[in-house]
């Protein structure tokens, strides 16, 4: 008889959302929204509720593949964990453990996941990654202003009287923010949309919009701080619990309300309507968008736009906020699993990984890639290709044969999460989900714990690596289970991280060595120069349809679609093909024309293989200030006719 499983989604996505998975004579059928979830509340996202595309493509790895003689070839799991083994002892034995390299990402943010780098710390000092190219400018700014980066309950949202989504495109990347957004304004709360992307889908559970020129947040943000100090609209006890209240104050005051609008490009009256918003509506919540830190400037940007919700006594109250990330590992128990910073290991940085790797001394000699596909998700596509093609040995965990993968000497098919046991918690809300298998993996592949169970018997440590994956995730819930957040009460629906702030920083005490908010005191005086013949901004923001590289290949064969304002495709019609040139590469891609955007950018949704002339191929890898991000918004470019 069909019958539901209760599980949850372990993507890279801020809603982790319980699903209920119905299954027919051993075969998932159907995927929903579980309606009894507080965020999930019955419904999916696009990505999830096609979800079962992928998880039966014919695209799909069911057995290990070996390369003999330059062509991955099938191969038997003890043959290729043997292979993985003797490899990994090879570089460890004749090249020291920093030659070996793990390169891991958000394919799975299941906390299962950090058994993998258990794995590593037991078999010892290797290299890893250091740096965040999604989050890490961001989570630096916050963490520099207040501490830690967290959030506000999202039932706190019933205490606001204005929302700005600063950077935050909900239609795009927190579809399950919205229903929160339409009981806010039935309760007649103002939602304003801060972003250069016109999204018709978001702007239509939102009272205003601020098209803002691309990287001019940190502007604007300084023009609103500037008119607040100019009417004396700031809250007064402001410089009680913040640090550095006058030189963050001498750096608004570097221009007036105006100049900072032309830097912005908007009107002066709209960012004095902003001020007022943030002058006159309190409690404020602003929402802070990811995609603000992945600029040269990103943290600082970030810590701009948290020091407006600080000068308005906009933080530590209900019904305010700068909600950036909520810590979604926080309450576990991973104490037992250390960062590699802190094991000894050498590190080399995310954003900049090709080069890194060329560069490196000791050389890599092999390589463990898992949950990751850097050559699509990193800055400079063609030079991590490169660099992962330098290497003797590439070992890559997968279900898909990605353009990663295809570098690979031995590719390991793992599980989905349709066919795994975890617990994922959120970094859009507070609560913990349980995953439980609802499918059977094929016949020939296996979960990660499972390979590197069998790797850690091949390489003498096993016993420490031993147990299910239930008692590893016993062991991650056992500082909640006193307050009844266990395994066993997951599997009845999601629950509440119970040490998870209603209100953050409540009463205004901050995390902060001194308990107060750290103003930033400098930021750039002009945006990032322009390059000669690349006119636009390209903007590879997330996609609706897929989750980061989360692609088949059918879907990938015709060019990527670029939306540009027609002005900034002369001389192309819409739908025509075209050229998509940065300094260092171009890609063949599919105009559609849109006049509500901006004359100055160019928007390639992010996922696209670099095979298929993915937008990172075009990107330059470059760091932001702070976090060890990636800079991913600072690309120019230039559209041109195919023929050119």
């Amino acid at each position: 008889m069909p019958h539901d499983v209760r599980t949850a989604c372990t993507r890279d996505c801020p809603d982790a959302c319980q699903i209920l998975a119905t299954v027919e004579e051993g075969r998932v059928t159907r995927l929903r929204g579980d309606p009894d979830h507080p965020v999930t509340r019955g419904f999916l996202c696009h990505r999830t509720d096609h979800y079962l595309d992928r998880q039966y493509s014919p695209e799909r790895l069911t057995q290990p593949l070996v390369r003999r003689g330059g062509t991955l070839e099938p191969a038997t799991w003890d043959e290729a964990l043997d292979v993985v083994a003797r490899g990994l002892a090879a570089a460890r034995d004749d090249h020291g453990f920093a030659s070996i390299l793990r390169v891991s990402g958000g394919g799975s943010l299941g906390l299962l996941k950090l058994v993998n780098r258990r794995f590593f710390e037991l078999f010892g000092p290797i290299t890893h990654t250091r740096g965040d190219v999604c989050s890490g400018a961001g989570e630096a700014a916050q963490v520099a202003d207040m501490g830690a980066s967290d959030a506000h309950d999202l039932d706190d949202l019933e205490n606001t009287r204005a929302i700005v989504l600063w950077g935050k495109n909900v239609a795009e990347t927190g579809v399950h923010l919205v229903p929160r957004l339409r009981a806010a304004r039935a309760r007649g709360v103002p939602v304003v949309q801060i972003d250069p992307v016109h999204n018709a889908q978001t702007l239509r559970q939102c009272d205003r919009y601020l098209q803002v020129r691309p990287g001019g947040d940190g502007f604007l943000a300084l023009g609103v701080a500037r008119a607040l100090l100019d009417d004396g609209a700031t809250d007064p006890d402001a410089p009680s619990y913040c640090d550095g209240f006058e030189a963050f104050a001498a750096l608004a005051r570097r221009r007036d309300v105006g100049e900072w609008a032309r830097l912005a490009d908007l009107p002066e009256r709209a960012v004095r309507e902003l001020s007022s918003l943030y002058a006159g509506t309190r409690p404020l919540a602003t929402f802070v968008g990811w995609g603000l830190g992945r600029r040269l400037h990103g943290s600082a940007t970030v810590r701009i736009v948290d020091a407006l919700a600080a000068i308005t006594g906009n933080l530590g109250v209900p019904g305010g906020g700068a909600s950036y990330y909520f810590a979604r590992r926080g309450g576990f128990d991973t104490s037992w699993i250390r960062r590699p910073e802190n094991a000894g290991a050498r590190t080399l940085l995310e954003p900049l990984l090709g080069a890194e790797i060329l560069g490196a001394e000791p050389k890599i000699r092999a390589i463990v890639v898992d949950n990751a596909n850097p050559v699509t998700q990193l800055p400079e596509s063609r030079t991590v290709a490169r660099a992962l093609s330098s290497v003797d040995f590439v070992v890559v965990l997968d279900a898909f044969l990605t353009d990663t993968a295809e570098l690979a000497h031995v590719v390991l098919p793992t599980t989905t999460m349709l066919e795994e046991h975890d617990v994922v918690g959120a970094y859009g809300h507070a609560w913990v989900q349980l995953a439980q298998p609802a499918a059977t993996p094929p016949e020939g592949v296996r979960s990660d714990l499972a390979i590197f169970q069998a790797l850690a018997d091949r390489l003498g440590f096993g016993d420490a690596l031993r147990g299910s994956a239930e008692a590893f995730l016993d062991r991650m819930l056992a500082p909640m289970a006193s307050e009844g957040v266990t395994r066993s009460a997951l599997a009845a629906g999601a629950l509440r991280k119970p040490a998870a702030p209603r209100v953050l920083f409540e009463g205004r005490r901050f995390a902060t060595p001194s308990g107060r908010f750290q103003l930033v005191g400098d930021f750039p005086d002009a945006p990032i120069a322009e390059e000669p013949g690349y006119p636009l901004v390209l903007m590879s923001n997330a996609s609706y349809r897929s989750q980061a590289s989360q692609r088949s290949r059918a879907s990938q064969v015709d060019p990527g679609e670029v939306i540009v304002h027609p002005d900034a495709a002369p001389g192309i019609a819409d739908g025509a093909l075209a050229s998509l040139a940065s300094p260092i590469a171009r890609v063949t891609v599919r105009v559609r024309l849109d006049a509500a955007q901006r004359r100055d950018t160019a928007i390639y949704a992010k996922g696209r293989w670099a095979k298929f002339g993915g937008p990172n191929a075009l990107v330059r890898a470059r760091e932001t200030d702070a976090g060890g991000g990636a800079a991913y918004y600072d690309q120019r470019v230039a559209l041109l006719p195919l023929e050119a």
